[in-house]
């Protein structure tokens, strides 16, 4: 009886728990069923502007809970459709990825609303040794010669970055943004506006083009005034005795010409005095005293002789030889009119030397 009543313990054990387990599933079976959604994704890499057909899809189960806006659920609705960007193998297939529809394949499907596809020729270093490739941003940078006649011949010549944040679309004829490695070719298309296409058509023929790669992160734009002969040798800072060259040269212009407008204005006053002074302000010899004016010349005579008288004797009592008197004689320029004498006599000061005339 013991063993009996053990087995059949062990019997209804192994029931209950067989039918735990079946319930148990049962419930985790129902309970995934509601988590998860069958949706469409890449079952390989697919590169951007290509066309998807049955063979590039397949679907999945996926979450509910991490859906991605825009999925699908049905392969034979994408059928035809244009990818505008590169899928990776399990990649949800959305319709942010993916072209309006009726759009054709190639790089036509990638160009962005209201943009435009151009391509430059380029080279190993106009083409930033191959960096420059499909996804990535660039400048354009010019170098030209200014119309301005009023520049010199040196400062005509200018590079000048004129476009800046351009999408690189293909490098010559991959569209393909996977790729890091750098290829050299040589052209370049790039994705611009319209009024961007004329700038850039305008400057490839006016001018040598240039690629400046730029950071796909920075969307900061650069102002700039361009880079000339002088500005690049930095002229003003290094060539200071030019500017004082010139500047001594400017002034020593204006002295010349100030020098001959005081020499004019000269001439000008002397013909006007001599227009209407008919004496002469220089005295003659002694010799000839004036005939109007003796009684002057008479006192003037008597002052000097007085005054010689004292500096004789000033000279004998200091020692000091005497300068000797020279009259100044200036023949008059008017012979018939005389005019009076003046006489100039060496007046000795203790230790100074002076010259009186009278």
């Amino acid at each position: 009886m013991k063993n009996t009543r053990t087995w059949v313990m062990l019997g209804v054990a192994v029931v209950c728990g067989l039918l735990a387990v079946l319930l148990a599933a049962q419930w985790l079976t129902r309970q995934s069923s509601r988590g998860i959604e069958r949706i469409v994704v890449a079952a390989t890499d697919i590169s951007l502007g290509q066309r998807l057909t049955s063979d590039l899809v397949k679907l999945v189960d996926w979450p509910a809970s991490s859906t991605p806006p825009g999925a699908h659920k049905d392969i034979t609705a994408l059928d035809g459709r244009v990818l505008r960007t590169s899928l990776l193998r399990g990649e949800a297939v959305i319709d942010a990825k993916l072209a309006p529809l009726g759009t054709t394949g190639g790089l036509s499907a990638v160009i962005g609303e209201g943009r435009r596809a151009m391509t430059v020729r380029v080279n190993d270093v106009i083409g930033v040794a191959g960096f420059a490739l499909p996804g990535n941003y660039v400048d354009i940078l010019v170098n030209t010669q200014r119309d301005n006649d009023n520049d010199s011949v040196r400062d005509r010549q200018i590079s000048k970055i004129v476009l800046e944040r351009i999408l690189v679309l293909a490098v010559a004829q991959d569209v393909g943004r996977d790729e890091t490695k750098p290829r050299v070719v040589n052209a370049v298309t790039l994705e611009v506006t319209p009024e961007q296409a004329e700038k850039l058509d305008l400057a490839r023929s006016v001018g040598s083009l240039s690629l400046v790669l730029r950071n796909q992160m920075d969307p900061q734009a650069a102002s700039t005034e361009g880079a000339m002969k002088s500005s690049l040798l930095d002229e003003r800072a290094v060539l200071p005795s030019q500017n004082k060259v010139a500047n001594h040269s400017v002034s020593t212009t204006l002295n010349k010409k100030q020098s001959r407008q005081v020499v004019n204005a000269k001439k000008t006053a002397v013909a006007t005095t001599e227009g209407q002074q008919t004496p002469e302000t220089k005295a003659p010899p002694i010799a000839t005293p004036a005939v109007n004016n003796a009684d002057a010349v008479s006192e003037i005579s008597k002052q000097v002789a007085t005054t010689k008288a004292a500096e004789v004797s000033a000279v004998e009592s200091n020692r000091i030889p005497e300068k000797k008197i020279e009259p100044v004689a200036t023949p008059a320029a008017n012979a018939a009119a005389p005019i009076p004498q003046l006489f100039c006599v060496g007046v000795i000061n203790g230790l100074r030397n002076s010259t009186e005339c009278y």
